[in-house]
């Protein structure tokens, strides 16, 4: 991967008319975002990470935290890669006893994992100037407080019609 962008998760909303979830991430030091269409389980996961909500019984990223920590590994970063076609692609970066594992993966997937160990999230810079939108000043500022709005209503029903991407 070319030079890494740290990156940090907005939220996530529901792209309209066609009700599809979009996982939105923020250049943490720029103006550009990064938006990438997700599935409705995986859109459902990260919501309820980013609002602390702990449900009944574990989702699967919750599953999957708890095996990497009983094997002793830690989520080191995530590094959403490229786009081919219109799917997006990325790599979960692993520490298992010093040793950095990297595994392919959703974007969405390893995402809805760093929310829930606080790994940090990180873009190739040439997949920033493919795909990222920049937004400047006072449509940034609007921009991020629809997105709390939206994260302040949401619910998990409200993933319920959309397709998985």
């Amino acid at each position: 991967m070319d030079e890494r962008v740290p990156m940090e998760v907005v939220g996530v909303r529901v792209e309209l008319p066609t009700n599809t979830p979009i996982l939105l991430l923020r250049e943490r030091d720029g103006n550009r975002y990064l938006p990438i269409w997700i599935g409705t389980p995986e859109a459902t996961a990260i919501a309820l990470a980013l609002e602390g909500v702990e449900t009944a019984r574990p989702l699967t990223h919750d599953l999957m935290k708890t095996v990497l920590d009983t094997l002793g590994a830690d989520v080191e970063r995530v590094d959403v890669t490229s786009l081919d076609d219109g799917t997006f692609f990325a790599d979960l970066v692993l520490d298992s006893d010093g040793e950095l594992l990297t595994i392919s993966s959703r974007p969405s997937d390893a995402i809805a994992l760093a929310t829930r160990t606080g790994a940090p999230v990180f873009a190739a810079s040439a997949l920033l100037d493919e795909a990222g939108v920049e937004i400047h000043d006072d449509t940034e500022e609007a921009e991020i407080e629809r997105f709390r709005e939206f994260l302040d209503d949401v619910t998990p029903e409200d993933f319920e019609s959309a397709e998985n991407s």
